[in-house]
């Protein structure tokens, strides 16, 4: 913001963090110039690369020496066995259908086959060349959606934190989920996910003393 003044000072100092999203050309420009953390719907591991790539770039042409810290969002889908989290995740697809059907143009206030915004445009894109990329990353959640944030990693804590740290390779710098069932979804991520991420992230420094898993 310019020419804005704020009676009340903030207490992180010199200012609080921005954080900014988007998947646009137009977001890559503004996202990279100004903010510190730039938050991107979880993708295949090489689109994320590339919206990574181009966010750098941007950044350098604004000419930052430093590019924004880049978080990505999933839907965790977990289970003790790879049998049980499939099962599970197609449960939790049936759901999202029948809500899907049952509600009206005035609650969906959007399309879920033409959206507007590039991140679900790019989800939905993605959808069509398949429902399962890799060992956990799951799309159905997002066509069903109209995109958005809800792709899916699905499997065992083991999967799903060898798939989060392929993230954390490529550049990846905080991970942030929310389940479908809020409460014990956030509790089975917290005991069972984040201590391999974290563990598998220092193994191979990749922690950089900055990197998160948020339930």
């Amino acid at each position: 913001m310019q020419d804005f003044a704020l009676d009340f000072q903030p207490l992180q100092q010199p200012r609080p963090l921005i954080s900014f999203g988007g998947s646009s050309p137009a977001a890559y420009r503004i996202g990279a110039a100004e903010s510190d953390v730039f938050a991107l719907w979880g993708e295949t591991l090489e689109g994320t690369a590339e919206q990574i790539g181009s966010i750098r770039q941007a950044a350098l042409d604004a000419g930052r020496t430093e590019a924004p810290r880049i978080q990505i969002a999933f839907r965790p889908i977990l289970a003790t066995t790879q049998e049980k989290a499939w099962q599970r995740a197609e449960e939790i697809a049936t759901r999202l259908e029948e809500r899907v059907k049952g509600a009206t143009v005035f609650r969906h206030r959007r399309s879920l086959t033409e959206p507007e915004n590039s991140g679900s445009q790019r989800l939905l894109k993605l959808a069509e060349q398949g429902e399962k990329f890799g060992a956990a990353l799951w799309k159905k959640t997002a066509q069903l959606t109209g995109g958005g944030n809800s792709n899916a990693l699905v499997g065992t804590p083991e999967i799903v934190a060898e798939a989060l740290v392929e993230y954390l390779k490529i550049g990846v710098d905080i991970i942030s989920v929310r389940g479908y069932d809020t409460l014990q979804d956030a509790e089975d991520f917290g005991n069972y996910v984040i201590p391999l991420v974290r563990q598998e992230a220092a193994r191979l420094g990749l922690d950089r003393g900055q990197t998160a898993a948020v339930a």
